[in-house]
């Protein structure tokens, strides 16, 4: 057995945990046998945006997740509200099916540069808002500063977005101290060590500042995430920013990393708030039971 094989195998206990982490909570809530109808009311091309939201909204999904089972609750949400909802998976790896964003993350930027040149085509649409959970939050950071996003985006929400890079509880001192993990990853992975902290893709992504002029950032953070950690690493600096934490609106709010973008009911109406902040509704407690 090679060098190369022994570390990738040794490594395999650190991404089980890690794919546990981001698809456990998923198998138990999405249902996947009804995912052929959770995508009613979405990716509709004849919808056309109205006065009152003028914005189509694009979903940008996390890691190990696609378009369809991060998106099974707050699309459908966005799309009885009024809004035009799209989303779209980026991010495959060849034969690996269902389980996207674990390629380059700038090229998962590139890809989400097209879909949205798209929607604005089919909805004649000027700006369009983003919404992402985890790498999805913040993914979309590099295409406004680097491929032109920002003057096509009005508003950027991150669902415990991965702005800074992050240790996953610890897991990634895994990379060094394994022999050729952090090459074996960078190769078939590249997406997974894009997002450790300190990596040259975080360094390219953060010098020069968090935020681009002309867009609003909303991040919604849990601090029970165990997958973008420290929890804090998620806010971003610069002015249009608001930094929340579902548990200075609700202490009893238990949600971890993947609740928070798939289930929340705080981290959704933070959201509906962000994409129309004239028209924002208090986030209590009592949100939690009434939507």
């Amino acid at each position: 057995m090679t060098l190369r094989r022994r570390s990738f195998r040794a490594l395999l206990p650190a991404l089980a945990l890690t794919l546990a982490a981001a698809v456990a909570p998923t198998l138990a809530t999405a249902a996947p046998a009804h995912a052929s109808t959770v995508t009613s009311g979405w990716n509709n091309d004849a919808c056309k945006p109205t006065a009152a939201h003028p914005r189509p909204v694009v979903l940008v999904h996390g890691t190990l997740e696609n378009k369809t089972d991060n998106w099974f609750s707050l699309a459908p949400l966005l799309v009885s509200k009024g809004y035009c909802v799209y989303s779209f998976d980026y991010g495959q790896i060849p034969g690996v099916p269902a389980f996207y964003g674990l390629g380059p993350v700038d090229k998962g930027a590139e890809q989400l540069a097209t879909f949205v040149d798209g929607v604005l085509a089919r909805t004649g649409a000027s700006k369009v808002d983003i919404v992402g959970h985890s790498q999805g939050g913040m993914m979309p950071r590099y295409y406004l500063k680097f491929l032109g996003g920002a003057p096509k985006v009005n508003t950027l929400v991150g669902i415990a977005p991965n702005n800074h890079g992050t240790t996953l509880s610890g897991l990634t001192k895994l990379l060094d101290v394994v022999p050729g993990a952090r090459g074996v990853l960078t190769t078939f992975t590249p997406g997974l060590t894009d997002q450790v902290v300190g990596s040259d893709f975080m360094r390219r992504l953060n010098e020069g500042g968090d935020t681009v002029p002309g867009v609003n950032y909303t991040v919604i953070s849990t601090k029970y995430d165990e997958v973008v950690t420290p929890y804090t690493s998620q806010f971003l600096s610069g002015p249009n920013v608001r930094n929340i934490v579902v548990q200075d609106l609700c202490p009893v709010d238990i949600s971890m990393h993947l609740t928070l973008g798939t289930i929340d009911r705080l981290a959704f109406n933070e959201t509906v708030n962000a994409l129309d902040p004239a028209h924002a509704t208090p986030t209590t407690c009592k949100t939690m039971i009434t939507g």
